[in-house]
């Protein structure tokens, strides 16, 4: 009985002495940045044809009227589309697109933004001479112009919907601007009724199932085909609240020929995203600076992922008022970073263990589940290898943080665990491709966890 008693005694000591020398607990705290992360599908998307405006912006934007696209019946002008766009040089430099197609754009000369062949076939729309501009607006119940939109739409997925490059799809066609509304009250044809618009909307759902789309208001087909939704008038303080109560509320649509529901999805930010255009109603100086607070909270409220094509642009507003459009920036999308690590070394056996705190400092999440890693480094930083650390970004939200734990695999020497980093990979190309929001150094977008 004692030999046992002093054999448990002998062992407890030598697993207090083996927890007391051979492990090793170390302890990191990282701070937070203030550098504008020009990160992924997020942020400003300047006009794509204007190349001086795009600079470090990872979005571009480009809409197209149905006349341009298809000025001859069933011949698409997709060559034309990406050379005035330049879609060549922008996937070459990573970048992606939203994306909106148009069917009527008010303008100052009387024009038609459909094809000559369509107006022959249908010819039920009407010209126009409003305070909007003049143009044309269709009949959009017509059966044979929703015919042809499908059949547009569906050639223009075929080009641009295979993959990830038009990443956000702003579903226009109807309305002025494609922004589901018309001057009610200038004698031109009302949207159809809410039956006829929702088969539009399945035109786009087939089309881009790879793209993120989204619709001027929450209509019902929002939450039906988990769509977001997008603002075209960012920093106007009536106009946004009232598409705000929306969002929030819902409610009642008047426009159309009979009313639309709104559904009330205050959360949409969550899993949808959110996005749009700054006013025209108010210069761009003076929302970046005497309106600059009611700006960045109006921003705030909206959850906003990507601001475009009006949106400060980098040869002009950037230059002028840095440390505003700064902090405009810092109020779209998500902003990943990692706050704590705590690691777990065990010097006799090699193994590790990480404990991650990420957080996201921003105003919405990532909307594609990109994968987070955690690399060995070799001396020279190459990858020696990388295991996934488990977790979904997509639902890390505003402020939210989350608890994750490795077990590194491969038993690592004292001097490899000094060489660990974390990095979020951009699937399509397999590297890290996220600017991180932590105060630590970083080589390719690889965060060096330890800190000497």
């Amino acid at each position: 009985m004692k030999i046992t008693i002093g054999l448990m005694l002998i062992m407890a000591a030598v697993f207090v002495l083996y927890k007391t020398v051979a492990i090793r607990h170390f302890t990191y705290q990282y701070e937070r940045i203030d550098d504008i992360l020009y990160n992924p599908m997020m942020g400003f998307a300047p006009n794509a044809d204007y190349l001086e405006a795009v600079g470090e912006n990872t979005l571009v934007y480009v809409d197209i009227t149905w006349r341009e696209l298809e000025p001859k019946e069933g011949k698409y002008e997709f060559k034309a589309i990406n050379d005035e766009n330049l879609l060549d040089h922008w996937r070459e430099e990573g970048k992606k697109v939203v994306f909106r197609f148009m069917c009527d754009v008010p303008g100052e000369e009387a024009h038609m933004d459909i094809p000559d062949w369509l107006y022959e076939k249908t010819g039920d729309g009407a010209f126009y001479s409003t305070s909007y501009g003049k143009g044309y607006a269709p009949e959009y119940d017509n059966s044979i112009f929703m015919e042809y939109h499908k059949k547009a739409i569906k050639a223009l997925g075929e080009q641009y919907g295979q993959d990830s490059f038009f990443c956000f799809v702003e579903l226009g066609s109807l309305g002025h601007w494609g922004e589901w509304h018309v001057k009610c009250d200038a004698g031109i044809p009302l949207l159809p009724r809410e039956e006829i618009c929702n088969q539009y909307v399945k035109h786009y759902v087939d089309a881009f199932p790879n793209a993120k789309l989204l619709m001027r208001r929450p209509f019902t087909a929002v939450t039906k085909y988990g769509l977001g939704v997008y603002n075209d008038m960012t920093g106007e303080v009536d106009d946004t609240n009232t598409w705000l109560d929306w969002i929030q509320n819902g409610g009642t649509y008047t426009e159309p020929k009979e009313p639309h529901t709104l559904l009330a999805t205050p959360k949409i930010w969550s899993t949808s995203p959110v996005g749009g255009e700054f006013t025209s109603s108010q210069t761009m100086e003076t929302m970046l600076t005497s309106n600059l607070t009611t700006t960045l909270e109006l921003l705030d409220k909206s959850h906003m992922t990507f601001i475009g094509p009006k949106c400060p642009i980098s040869n002009e507003e950037l230059v002028q008022f840095p440390k505003e459009v700064g902090q405009v920036l810092n109020k779209i999308g998500y902003r990943y970073g990692v706050s704590k690590v705590k690691l777990s070394y065990d010097a006799l056996l090699k193994k590790t263990k990480v404990n991650i705190t990420l957080n996201n400092y921003g105003v919405a999440p990532m909307y594609q589940d990109w994968p987070v890693y955690l690399y060995v480094l070799s001396e020279n930083h190459q990858v020696v290898s990388k295991q996934l650390v488990k977790v979904n970004l997509t639902q890390l939200g505003q402020n939210e943080s989350k608890d994750l734990e490795v077990q590194v695999k491969e038993p690592l020497s004292e001097e490899s665990v000094r060489r660990l980093a974390i990095g979020i990979e951009d699937p399509e190309t397999n590297k890290p491709a996220v600017a991180l929001d932590m105060d630590v150094n970083a080589e390719d977008k690889m965060y060096f966890i330890v800190q000497e």
